[in-house]
């Protein structure tokens, strides 16, 4: 590989801001801020919004809605006469 043309690949702490949950992983994201992890250490924090800990479709409450109903409904209203 040819050198100083990748970015910094390291371990980077995610932060959910909704449920204070955080993961540990390595990525090349730029951090600000930083933390102090359960092992002890210190890494970049990035703060994000929502993930899989947060997330409707992750936790199962995520809402069905009827469709189905709904285009029904709308046909009927709105059929040709």
């Amino acid at each position: 590989m040819k050198p100083d043309i990748h970015p910094n690949y390291r371990q980077v702490v995610f932060q959910d801001l909704s449920s204070e949950f955080a993961f540990l992983t390595r990525s090349t994201i730029a951090a600000k801020e930083t933390i102090k992890w359960e092992d002890g250490n210190e890494y970049p924090l990035i703060k994000v919004d929502i993930s899989s800990h947060s997330h409707p479709f992750y936790t199962g409450k995520q809402k069905v809605l009827d469709a189905g109903g709904r285009v029904d409904k709308f046909r009927r209203r709105y059929a040709q006469k």
